[in-house]
């Protein structure tokens, strides 16, 4: 059974002038700092991805460098890149100035956009400091209907400018959510999302895992950002792929099918249990191919590497290759990696061994006296380094959730922590518990002082403690004097 599903994640490019504040919204909407910022032009020249959230809703965006319509050389290179990332949008954020106002690139932009008839908002940016209403009076000159304000780098204005963006009443109907969306919540098994670069054989995986021929290699026309579930049972065991495997028709596909193909992988990677990321092992790891990794990690979603067309190689090209592999995916050494032939089926069900281990590592359950105890031996063997005069000290651990398995660790000056003493907590938990496939989340946390900020209020009241404790003195004095008045009066009157 095929379940085909609209895609639900829409795309949102992020376009505008050079130095305008692309990239800083960037970093705010992903909560990463992918994008290099700086107040230099130019410095973002190719498209970068990355993946966000608002709520339950799911977004792609897509940074751009600037266009400021007289480009030349690599510039106009930069400039291709944008208009191109306009194309493959669904939403367009138009970004402008509010300190430098209305300049001739910005009408340039503008009209350019009205011919791509995309859901377009204009998005006065930079307006910290500055009266909103008439820091966007000039841009309403554009004609792009409602103008949004917002300051990427104080986090003013964007959660309010995202919920309008993604608001069910103002999104495309393709986007909003329909009865066979609750239909395919339902479907029980691990979701798998096979991912990776075009033509690295994963629609022949797909197929091969099914036994039988169910998926083309390439999609119809209207299809490219449509996920299609395939529920199925093996050994007893219910699985759904959420195939993306698929690009363009050659007619269709240019320099930007491999850009697509990245706005496919993070949607698979989104709606998967499990990813099985497929690397072609003749090609070696690509650029690309870490990237997808970093989405994955940075999903926290459980992962098994296949190197694919392994069969047809050497022994020399296959030691080079591992050597390679040891190399460069050093980061993702908790993943199992199996060496594959799609094609032929050779090592393909070994897949499932690692695709089921890594699904129960994800969701483990996992007790507080347990972690804390792992914790308390960790500890014992090797101690957190100094912090200044004093040592961070941790004191009880409890977790914090699972799809990725989240560990919260409570104790002192947490935040003096090395990375490096981080990744010695997660290798030891991850040993102890036996976790693999999975990456594993650690979050410290600071127990409050009771007595912190005592100090600021002692000294904020240091002067008015020596008026207290003056008039302290002058009523133990005055009462002295009027017990001295009442014996020297009896004195005399006994005399």
């Amino acid at each position: 059974m095929f379940i085909e599903r609209s895609q639900m994640n829409p795309v949102i490019a992020l376009v505008g002038r050079p130095n305008v504040g692309k990239s800083t919204l960037f970093n705010r909407l992903t909560r990463t700092r992918d994008a290099l910022v700086a107040d230099l032009s130019g410095l973002t020249r190719d498209r970068k991805y990355g993946a966000g959230k608002v709520g339950e809703r799911d977004y792609i965006v897509i940074d751009t460098g600037g266009i400021s319509g007289m480009e030349e050389g690599l510039d106009e290179k930069m400039a291709e890149q944008s208009f191109q990332a306009m194309e493959e949008a669904d939403i367009v954020l138009f970004l402008v100035d509010g300190r430098a106002g209305l300049m001739g690139a910005d009408q340039m932009i503008a009209n350019h956009l009205r011919t791509l008839e995309k859901q377009t908002y204009l998005v006065v940016n930079k307006i910290d400091g500055l009266n909103p209403e008439i820091a966007t009076l000039d841009f309403h000159e554009l004609g792009m209907g409602e103008v949004l304000s917002i300051a990427a780098t104080q986090n003013r204005g964007i959660n309010i400018l995202m919920e309008h963006v993604l608001d069910e009443k103002v999104l495309p109907e393709k986007f909003h959510i329909d009865p066979d969306a609750e239909a395919i919540e339902k479907i029980k098994g691990i979701k798998l999302g096979i991912i990776g670069r075009p033509n690295v054989g994963k629609s022949t995986l797909v197929n091969r895992l099914l036994g039988e021929e169910r998926v083309v290699v390439y999609d119809q026309p209207g299809t490219t950002m449509d996920s299609i579930y395939i529920p199925y049972k093996r050994h007893e065991k219910d699985y759904v792929l959420i195939d993306t495997a698929g690009v363009r028709r050659r007619k269709n596909i240019s320099e930007a099918s491999e850009k697509f193909s990245i706005v496919k992988t993070l949607q698979a990677i989104q709606d998967s249990n499990v990813c099985i990321a497929v690397i072609d092992a003749r090609d070696g790891i690509v650029e690309q191919d870490l990237t997808m990794l970093s989405f994955v990690m940075n999903a926290g979603k459980a992962l098994v590497i296949a190197i694919n067309k392994w069969d047809g190689m050497d022994s020399d090209q296959k030691e080079f290759v591992k050597k390679e592999l040891e190399r460069r995916l050093n980061f993702a050494d908790w993943a199992d990696m199996h060496f594959i032939s799609a094609l032929h089926g050779t090592g393909v069900g070994h897949l499932y061994d690692s695709v089921d281990e890594a699904y129960a590592s994800a969701h483990l359950d996992m007790s507080t006296s347990q972690l804390t105890r792992i914790l308390e031996d960790a500890v014992m063997d090797h101690q957190p380094p100094m912090s200044g005069a004093a040592r961070t000290k941790l004191r009880y651990a409890h977790q914090g959730g699972m799809n990725p398995p989240t560990i919260i660790v409570h104790g002192n000056r947490v935040k003096s922590l090395p990375d490096s003493y981080k990744r010695y907590l997660a290798n030891t938990f991850r040993r102890v518990l036996n976790i693999s496939g999975t990456p594993i989340r650690f979050d410290f946390k600071s127990g409050e002082n009771p007595y912190d900020g005592l100090k600021e209020d002692r000294l904020f009241n240091k002067s008015k403690r020596g008026e207290r404790v003056k008039q302290t003195e002058d009523i133990r004095k005055a009462k002295r004097d009027k017990v001295s008045a009442r014996k020297r009066k009896v004195n005399k009157k006994n005399n």
